[in-house]
């Protein structure tokens, strides 16, 4: 297994600049890195930057093995129980739309346009936050930038994705803010947030399909 760069944002400057640099970080760390190397850009390869529609900002993947595989909160279907930052994520959801994804694979987002990104894409397992400053902040910021362009929304969980996304702050976008689903702080303004019946509010206002977060279209009976 290897790190490939995604094809649909190779262009970005992070990596030509700072790629290379991180990539040979992560080969020589002798710890265990979540998630394995064929899934670090796993959300960026699912969505080019045309096809993004929403954006939801985290930290960093889950440090429990067996957790994260790329796509920011989400993890396999056959994860139970859920991390407790999803449960919280889950109950918001269910207070706000009536239910919830029946496992904790929310990959069928992505489908839909919603690009699930956290704004370090690492981390040793055992170690939450221990990558926040290895470099993968600048990746975040290109992302974003080239997202600027055309309205989108933009889910900001935690402080981390506020400081992140400060460059996106073209009118035309919805911006979500709030604290960050973990246990530590989801009562400090993430639950009562309604995002989830916000960002569709805000997708028919622009003319165009809400997002299916719960999982009843075609694909998800």
């Amino acid at each position: 297994m290897t790190y490939s760069v995604p094809a649909a944002w190779a262009q970005l400057p992070f990596f030509a600049k700072k790629w290379p640099a991180l990539r040979t970080a992560l080969e020589a760390d002798t710890r265990t890195i979540l998630p394995r190397p064929d899934h670090v850009f796993a959300a960026l390869d699912a969505l080019g930057p045309d096809d993004v529609r929403v954006v939801i900002l985290g930290q960093d993947p889950y440090p429990t093995p067996g957790h994260a595989h790329g796509h920011a909160f989400s993890v396999e279907p056959d994860v139970t129980p859920l991390p407790r930052s999803l449960k919280n994520i889950y109950t918001e959801m269910t207070e706000d739309l009536g239910g919830c994804p029946t496992t904790g694979d929310l990959r069928f987002w992505a489908g839909q346009g919603v690009l699930l990104l956290n704004t370090a894409l690492t981390v040793p397992a055992g170690d939450a936050g221990a990558h926040a400053k290895l470099g993968w902040r600048d990746l975040t910021e290109d992302v974003l930038k080239v997202l600027d362009h055309r309205p989108r929304a933009f889910v900001l969980w935690g402080l981390n994705a506020r400081l992140a996304a400060q460059s996106v702050q073209l009118p035309h976008h919805l911006r979500i803010e709030t604290a960050h689903p973990s246990p530590l702080s989801a009562r400090r303004g993430f639950f009562g947030s309604r995002p989830f019946s916000r960002v569709n509010d805000w997708l028919k206002s622009q003319g165009t399909h809400e997002i299916d977060w719960i999982g009843h279209g075609p694909d998800h009976p």
